[in-house]
């Protein structure tokens, strides 16, 4: 396995992350294809309705989230929090700060964010400057093949700054590594990615096609094509596992090269894509923040 720096950190990550939403209990969990393991992640969600009703704090739900998380792990720190989305209902200040107590505290040594917007992302790390906050060093958005709306100020955002880029949805749900004739339990029982997929199935099959056709060239798996295309854009992509073929071929890839004839072969039928998922909702909660604030009132 190769390694690289996460961004400004002084982090050593691998290529290849391995994503864990394919693990857990299927019979009372999200997902019928995961297998059967506990799994706790390090990221963090805004708080809930019920929190904000009694009065709990940002800060305050960033400490209980982080605290909670250490308790399950049976760990001191980690090495990357990440904040899971953009909380709308909370002072960017109080994020930031509460992040940077928590890195103070010695309970994470560096902070990633998911699914937000360059602006953002470029507004928070601002902040963190200005004040003498720690700064995000990871970004987790939804980048592949064939979804690659990150390009367009996500991506040269990070580049300009340093700032690590970690994707999640690097297959496509399993799209991205199988042929059109093959499926899976995940491709027939996935209902969000079904959602995030299946109104661009048409002009996202072609893509799908010349990811076969490359893989048949080089004698590799189609997995192995279109994460080495990812991982020529990102620092280091997330990609799910059920199986061991599944983690033998993302490692794979990242030692096959793409010429640029194959990489400009793949991107060429690409089109624009309406945001999907989180990223939509964000674009509807930003777009109700921005009428809060010009119709007048007053946001605390």
């Amino acid at each position: 396995m190769k390694y690289t720096k996460l961004g400004n950190s002084e982090l050593n990550v691998s290529r290849i992350c391995m994503g864990c939403m394919g693990f857990g209990d299927a019979a009372n969990g999200q997902h019928s294809w995961t297998l059967d393991e506990v799994v706790v992640a390090t990221k963090f969600l805004p708080r809930t309705e019920d929190e904000i009703a009694v009065g709990v704090t940002g800060q305050q739900h960033i400490r209980r989230m982080i605290d909670k998380s250490l308790e399950n792990l049976g760990m001191d720190y980690v090495d990357l929090y990440i904040y899971h989305m953009w909380d709308y209902q909370t002072p960017l200040y109080d994020i930031m700060e509460g992040l940077d107590n928590i890195v103070k505290a010695g309970k994470a040594r560096y902070i990633g964010i998911s699914n937000c917007f360059a602006w953002q992302l470029a507004k928070a790390n601002a902040l963190a400057e200005k004040e003498g906050f720690t700064k995000f060093v990871s970004v987790q958005g939804h980048y592949n093949l064939i979804f690659r709306e990150e390009e367009r100020e996500m991506a040269k955002l990070c580049a300009e700054d340093n700032i690590a880029m970690t994707p999640y949805s690097a297959l496509a749900g399993g799209r991205l590594s199988k042929a059109p004739c093959e499926t899976s339990k995940r491709l027939l029982e996935d209902s969000y990615a079904k959602f995030k997929y299946d109104a661009t199935a048409g002009q996202d099959g072609v893509i799908i096609g010349r990811v076969m056709e490359l893989a048949k060239k080089h004698g590799v798996s189609m997995t192995e094509i279109s994460l080495a295309w990812l991982l020529s854009k990102v620092t280091a992509p997330v990609v799910g596992a059920t199986k061991l073929h599944h983690i033998e071929g993302a490692a794979k890839a990242v030692d096959l090269i793409l010429t640029e004839e194959e990489t400009a072969y793949l991107e060429e039928p690409y089109v624009p894509h309406a945001l999907v998922g989180v990223m939509a909702q964000n674009t509807a909660s930003a777009a109700k923040e921005k009428h809060v604030w010009s119709t007048g009132n007053q946001k605390i």
